[in-house]
């Protein structure tokens, strides 16, 4: 029996499209059979209830029938076939011909859109994402930077471009599904004749085989090596943050895409800046004759250094800004600002004119 998509993806069933969408990818990302501790069986248990709740009408259906729908047709005959005997892996017609009914599959077919003889079962031959880390400096992901990347990752063989065959033989159509990709077979049940289609084990679904395999990829199309990929930072990224780069993942088998490449992005702290998004804070310190009298006081900016005028009477503790000082929007116009808080240098050994000088001060503002 199918199992219960929103319990896979750990949402309930008044969870939003974003909420889906959220708790696909955290899944996703924790069971990715390339990481460590990654589970392959578990990461396409979260593939197949995405694809079912991510899409209106699928889940509208899913949500009709419930654990009987299967996330392409309404009534799940996979599973009344496997209560009947039938093998996991195909999909069922009831054949009460004897009976006088025809083939009563073919009509429920018609009905929930499972096609009876002529539907196809798809064997998904895409490409795996792919997960990696990259560090990035302070300025760097300020500024945007470009980056090489060293991935292992399974790509199209370079010896048959990923048709299979050894390069200058031929491929054939399968010999034992005649090149449909699929096999039949007819089980008697209580019920009468059940027949069940499902993959060719001989050519995996495909319908040709080659007739010499490529020596390099042993067949598979793909092989797994090294790759160096020229990734482009864009100005303004933030530690934690995300790049998804569509098709750079893991190659797809015959003829099918290629995964996609999630780079989880770390960006390394400058002691001289904070950053908070697109802002960034630094301090300053003034002496108390600028903070009297005013003046100005030098400040480093992420641009180099720069003037800040300070007011007379300026308070420690006192924050300026510097209008489109801080960090470029990302993936838009404009900068972020800089706030510079300063505080008054107070000396720890005062020479007797400065003491004088500072007891006026004391006397006059009483």
């Amino acid at each position: 029996m199918a199992k219960d998509y929103y319990e896979t993806l750990g949402v309930p069933k008044t969870a939003t499209e974003a909420e889906i969408k959220t708790a696909y990818r955290k899944m996703a990302h924790q069971h990715h059979p390339d990481k460590q501790g990654g589970d392959e069986a578990k990461f396409k248990e979260v593939n197949e209830a995405y694809q079912t709740l991510s899409n209106k009408d699928k889940r509208a259906k899913y949500d009709q029938f419930g654990r009987n729908y299967d996330g392409s047709q309404g009534f799940n005959w996979q599973d009344f076939a496997r209560q009947q005997g039938a093998s996991s892996g195909y999909s069922t017609n009831v054949n009460f011909e004897d009976m006088g009914f025809g083939d009563i599959g073919d009509i429920f077919g018609d009905l929930f859109g499972m096609g009876g003889r002529s539907r196809r079962q798809a064997t998904d031959y895409s490409g795996n994402d792919v997960e990696a880390a990259i560090e990035l400096d302070f300025r760097e992901a300020v500024f945007g930077t470009n980056k090489t990347l060293n991935l292992q990752k399974t790509v199209t063989c370079s010896r048959c471009r990923g048709n299979t065959a050894e390069p200058g033989t031929k491929i054939e159509s399968c010999s034992q599904c005649g090149g449909t990709g699929q096999v039949e077979r007819l089980q008697n049940t209580v019920l009468g004749q059940i027949r069940t289609r499902g993959i060719c084990p001989k050519c995996a679904g495909v319908g040709k085989i080659p007739v010499e395999p490529c020596h390099q990829c042993h067949g598979q199309g793909i092989i797994r090596d090294h790759q160096k990929l020229e990734v482009k930072i864009p100005a303004g990224i933030d530690d934690g943050q995300t790049i998804r780069l569509s098709g750079q993942g893991e190659a797809g088998q015959h003829g099918a895409s290629a995964g996609d490449l999630f780079l989880r992005i770390r960006v390394g702290t400058d002691p001289r800046f904070a950053r908070e998004r697109d802002t960034i804070r630094t301090a300053a310190e003034i002496t108390i004759s600028t903070a009297v009298l005013g003046g100005t006081v030098s400040v480093e900016t992420i641009d180099g250094e720069v003037d800040l005028k300070i007011p007379a009477g300026t308070p420690s503790g006192r924050v300026f800004k510097l209008k489109e000082r801080g960090v470029p929007k990302l993936n838009s116009r404009g900068r972020g600002d800089q706030l510079v808080t300063v505080s008054i240098r107070v000396p720890q050994h005062a020479s007797k004119k400065v003491k004088k000088i500072m007891e006026e001060l004391e006397e006059e503002g009483e």
